[in-house]
């Protein structure tokens, strides 16, 4: 299959990315990075996520960046709910879309949100049939569609099964989450082709983690699939906390610097999405993880 001749970018890093980092990022900060990744022609970008500060203190603020967006015509806002009380707490601070979370992995499913991957659907079920009357988007992501830090090989099978309740739940779109990058091309090929029977081509996305360096690999076998939605997050922030040595997303830039060679459209800006990486970096402390980002800044200081 030829490679679609546009690929739509959902920037994940402040939320997927910046969830994981110890060292608290105040939500004046949050904000910058999210209207910097708006103004790169990212037409998604995740603000935050509506769940219990005790699990991840990071987003204990996302109410307050929700409020203190410019926001850009054009671009969604999506928040993560785990359940209807945070879907409720989303809604109160203007969210406008949502984001509920599964796993293809029972044990996962059980580290992740303690409960069962039923259990789970129970819990969505509510927020769903809220989300619709009152008229808020909802998109699905699937952790562990290859393989679980702690069951091994995931049958695509099951992966499929996943992303078709959620389908059926009314997300627009489901994204595969390769949770602990240890994929190679040809699983996540396999991986497809299972869950394409399920779940149609045009609602599915890709997320991809980059540990063992196979993302922008994995990605290129996810498009000559004919995926044309893949999240990154600037600068690779992100991780897992619940699988151990599990790298960040792939990197934004790498994604659009390969994309940009192919002649694949995104509508983003690579130096401006390459100066919002920079910029949340300076504030972490460290150097982008993202190798476009560190070639650019190596040229730019010659």
């Amino acid at each position: 299959m030829r490679l679609p001749a546009e690929l739509r970018m959902v920037e994940v890093g402040p939320r997927d990315g910046l969830q994981n980092e110890a060292r608290s990022v105040p939500a004046a900060v949050k904000i910058a990075l999210i209207e910097q990744l708006a103004e790169a022609g990212l037409g998604a970008v995740e603000a935050g996520a509506f769940v219990s500060p005790k699990w991840v203190p990071q987003m204990a603020d996302s109410a307050a960046v929700l409020a203190g967006l410019r926001r850009r015509p054009g671009v969604r806002y999506p928040v993560l709910v785990p359940n209807l009380r945070g879907f409720e707490a989303a809604r109160a601070a203007g969210a406008r879309e949502i984001a509920i979370f599964a796993a293809a992995s029972e044990t996962f499913s059980h580290r992740n949100t303690n409960c069962s991957i039923a259990e789970g659907f129970e819990r969505f079920a509510p927020v769903a049939e809220a989300a619709g009357r009152h008229g808020i988007a909802m998109r699905g992501y699937v952790s562990c569609v290859v393989d679980c830090p702690y069951e091994g090989p995931i049958a695509p099978a099951a992966v499929a099964s996943v992303a078709r309740r959620l389908l059926d739940l009314g997300c627009y779109e489901i994204s595969l989450g390769e949770t602990i990058g240890t994929a190679t091309p040809g699983r996540v090929e396999a991986m497809l082709g299972v869950v394409m029977a399920a779940v149609p081509r045009e609602k599915l996305a890709v997320h991809f983690h980059d540990t063992y360096g196979q993302a922008l690999a994995n990605l290129m076998a996810a498009m000559e699939q004919g995926i044309g939605v893949a999240d990154s997050s600037v600068a690779g922030l992100g991780g897992c906390p619940y699988a151990k040595g599990a790298g960040g997303n792939v990197a934004s830039e790498d994604v659009l610097y390969l994309l940009n060679g192919l002649g694949v459209r995104t509508g983003v800006d690579l130096e401006k999405l390459a100066a919002a990486g920079r910029f949340i970096s300076r504030e972490l402390g460290r150097e982008p993880a993202s190798k476009v980002a560190r070639a650019l800044a190596a040229k730019s200081a010659a």
